[in-house]
C-alpha cells in the first residue's frame, strides 16, 4: 500500500505521468456549480489531479465534454430489474451509475442466506461498485408464507463483508415501535452502522420513535410535506422514480441547492424496458432539471449527497483521493451520457466480457404441492359489500373499496362493468398449499388471466383474472417454467417471460428481457389491460406492509389493522 500511495502522490504532483489522463474537460464543480476547464489525472482506481494540465501513459480526449461524478443509486432491488447482477451491471453502468446500493430482499425471502452468498459473490465481480445492505425483514410479515427466515445471527455472519454497508430497509414498523425482540436485536447489532428506513406515510411522534431506533434514510415518501418533515427530523430522503412507484414529480419542489445535502435519488424497482425507454439515474437527473431543479442540486443529490448519506467517503466528487468514477456528458441539463469511467476504467464491451460470472441459484424454487384447478380459484360467500383492492396507477398503495359483486350459486364473481377482476395468491415455496382469494379494481382486464411469481415480499404466485380456468392455467404454467410472468386467454399462453433464478430473475441478456416485456405488454393490452406496467403492479398486490388493502396467501388483509377481511 505504501508504494501505491507514493505513486499517487507523485502522479498528483505531475512528477511522473499519470496512469490515465482525461484531457480537456469542463469539470462541473459541485461546490459552486461552475464549469471549469481542466485535465483529470488518474492513478489506478483513484483521481490524483484536477484543475491543471497533466501528462499520462494513456489519454482520453474529453473534447470539451462535461465531467461529473459517477451516479449513486441509493436503494434498489436488482431482482426487480428482472436480470442477474451481471446483466444489471451491463445495462445500467453505461447510464452513469457507477455505484448501486442493493437490498437482495426479494431473493432472500425465497432462498434465505443463499441470496446473500450469491449477491456478495456477484458484487465482487461486477464492474460497477455493487454494494449490499443486508435484508432486515425476512419474512416481511407473518401474514404470508415466505420461503425463508433470517434472524440476527444470520445477518451478523455477513456484517463485516467488504461489500456490505449495513442493514437494509427496516419495514417492520410495528416491530420497531412496539419493541419486538427480534427487531430490537437486529437494530442493536447494526447500531454502529447504517440502517435504511422504510416509513410510508409516517409522521409525528411515531416517526420520532422510528428514527430514535437509529434509522437514517427513507425512500417511501410520496408527498412533499411528508418528505419535508422527514428531512427536518434528520433523515435523508431518497427520491424514488421506478417502474411502478413514481414520486419524483411530487418531491422535487423541495430539492434546491440549500436542501440538496438532505436528498438523494433511487430507483427501487426499475426494469430493462423502462431503462431502455427512459434511462436510469440519468433519467431522474434529467427529469428533475426539466421540473425546475437547478443542475447543481440535481447532480449533488445523485452523487455527493448520496455518498455522504451512506458513509462512502471515497466518492461523490471529482477530486484528488476520490475513487475515479466519472461520467462524461455531452449536455449537462439533458444529462446526455457519452462515456463512463468506473474505478479508472473506461466502460466498454470488452470490460464486461472480462468478468468472471457467478452461476445463478434458486433454479427450482417454484414448488406447488399439486397442480391447481379452476375450483381452487373459486370465492365463496355473498357478493354484498365485498372488500375490493383499488389499484392506484404509479403507486404501490391501494384504495380499500367495498362493492357489491355478482353471485352465482354461492360463488362471488368478477364484475367487468365495475372493472373488478378476481385476484388470488398461491403459496409456492413448498411449505403449504395456501391460496388467498379476493378482488381488485383497476386493471381493465376483460378476459383471461395474468400471473407473476414476483409477488412482494414473500414472492408467492399472484394471479389476476376473469376466468377461474385461465387463472389455474397461468399458475401451473409458472411452475413448469420455474417462475416469471404469463398472460393466458382461453387456456392458451399468449406470452410469457421466464424468470428461473429464484422465480425472480432471467438468466438471459437484458436485451432479451426487454423485448419479451414488450410482447407481454402487447398481449395484456389485447385482453383489455389499461395499466402501463400490469405485471409489476400485479407483483405489488401482495405487499402487506404498505397501507390499505392487500392480498396474501392467507387472504385479503386490511393492513391498517393487520386483519383478514
Amino acid at each position: 500500500m505504501q508504494k501505491t500511495i507514493m505513486r499517487r502522490v507523485a502522479q498528483g504532483q505531475g512528477h511522473e505521468p499519470a496512469d490515465l489522463v482525461i484531457r480537456n474537460v469542463r469539470l462541473f464543480d459541485l461546490v459552486t456549480g461552475d464549469l471549469i476547464p481542466t485535465d483529470i489525472a488518474i492513478c489506478g482506481d483513484r483521481i490524483v489531479g484536477t484543475y491543471g494540465e497533466y501528462e499520462g501513459v494513456r489519454m482520453i480526449d474529453g473534447a470539451g465534454r462535461i465531467a461529473v461524478p459517477g451516479f449513486i443509486d441509493t436503494h434498489l432491488h436488482v431482482e426487480s430489474s428482472l436480470v442477474t447482477p451481471f446483466e444489471f451491471d451491463r445495462c445500467v453502468l453505461p447510464h452513469g451509475v457507477t455505484t448501486a446500493i442493493c437490498d437482495p430482499h426479494e431473493m432472500a425471502n425465497v432462498l434465505g442466506r443463499a441470496a446473500f452468498d450469491y449477491f456478495l459473490a456477484a458484487a465482487e465481480r461486477t464492474i460497477m461498485d455493487l454494494r449490499v445492505n443486508l435484508s432486515s425483514c425476512v419474512p416481511a410479515t407473518s401474514m404470508e408464507t415466505s420461503g425463508a427466515v433470517l434472524n440476527v445471527d444470520d445477518l451478523l455472519a455477513y456484517r463485516d463483508h467488504q461489500k456490505v454497508i449495513g442493514l437494509a430497509e427496516f419495514m417492520n414498523i410495528p416491530g420497531v415501535l412496539n419493541g419486538d425482540p427480534g427487531c430490537v436485536d437486529k437494530l442493536a447489532a447494526f447500531a454502529d452502522g447504517h440502517i435504511d428506513g422504510h416509513a410510508p406515510l409516517m409522521r409525528g411522534k411515531a416517526l420520532n420513535g422510528y428514527l430514535a431506533a437509529g434509522i437514517s434514510t427513507d425512500h417511501e415518501a410520496t408527498a412533499a410535506d411528508e418528505a419535508l418533515e422527514k428531512v427536518r427530523k434528520g433523515m435523508t430522503v431518497l427520491i424514488r422514480e421506478g417502474s411502478v412507484c413514481k414520486d419524483l414529480e411530487a418531491l422535487v419542489p423541495l430539492l434546491n441547492v440549500a436542501t440538496s445535502p438532505f436528498f438523494a435519488f433511487c430507483t427501487d424497482d426499475r426494469n430493462p424496458l423502462e431503462i431502455a425507454h427512459e434511462g436510469h439515474l440519468d433519467f431522474l437527473i434529467r427529469r428533475a432539471i426539466e421540473l425546475g431543479v437547478e443542475p447543481l442540486a440535481a447532480y449533488r443529490a445523485a452523487s455527493l449527497s448520496a455518498a455522504t448519506a451512506f458513509g462512502l467517503k471515497d466518492r461523490g466528487q471529482i477530486a484528488p483521493g476520490k475513487r475515479a468514477d466519472i461520467v462524461l456528458l455531452d449536455d449537462l441539463e439533458r444529462c446526455q451520457v457519452s462515456d463512463v469511467i468506473s474505478a479508472g476504467r473506461l466502460v466498454n464491451d470488452a470490460l464486461f466480457a472480462g468478468r468472471e460470472i457467478v452461476s445463478p441459484v434458486g433454479l427450482e424454487s417454484v414448488k406447488l404441492p399439486r397442480p391447481v384447478i379452476a375450483q381452487d380459484m373459486v370465492v365463496e360467500g355473498s357478493g354484498k359489500d365485498r372488500p375490493v383492492m383499488g389499484v392506484i396507477p404509479g403507486q404501490i398503495i391501494t384504495d380499500f373499496l367495498r362493492l357489491d359483486l355478482p353471485e352465482d350459486h354461492g360463488h362471488v364473481l368478477p364484475d367487468l362493468e365495475q372493472d373488478v377482476a378476481k385476484v388470488c395468491v398461491v403459496a409456492r415455496h413448498g411449505h403449504n398449499d395456501n391460496i388467498g382469494r379476493g378482488f381488485v379494481r383497476g386493471f381493465g382486464l376483460k378476459e383471461g388471466a395474468l400471473a407473476s411469481s414476483v409477488g412482494h415480499d414473500s414472492h408467492n404466485i399472484c394471479v389476476v383474472g376473469t376466468s377461474d380456468s385461465d387463472m389455474a392455467c397461468a399458475v401451473n404454467h409458472l411452475e413448469k417454467t420455474g417462475g416469471g410472468f404469463v398472460a393466458v386467454r382461453n387456456g392458451q399462453v399468449l406470452a410469457d417471460l421466464r424468470l428461473p433464478v429464484a422465480g425472480l430473475m432471467s438468466d438471459a441478456p437484458y436485451e432479451q428481457v426487454r423485448d419479451e416485456l414488450i410482447i407481454l405488454r402487447k398481449a395484456a393490452k389485447t385482453m383489455g389491460v389499461v395499466l402501463e406496467e400490469p405485471f409489476l403492479q400485479l407483483a405489488f398486490l401482495p405487499l402487506p406492509v404498505i397501507p390499505h388493502l392487500k392480498i396474501t396467501d392467507f387472504g385479503m388483509i386490511d393492513v391498517r389493522t393487520m386483519s383478514i377481511v
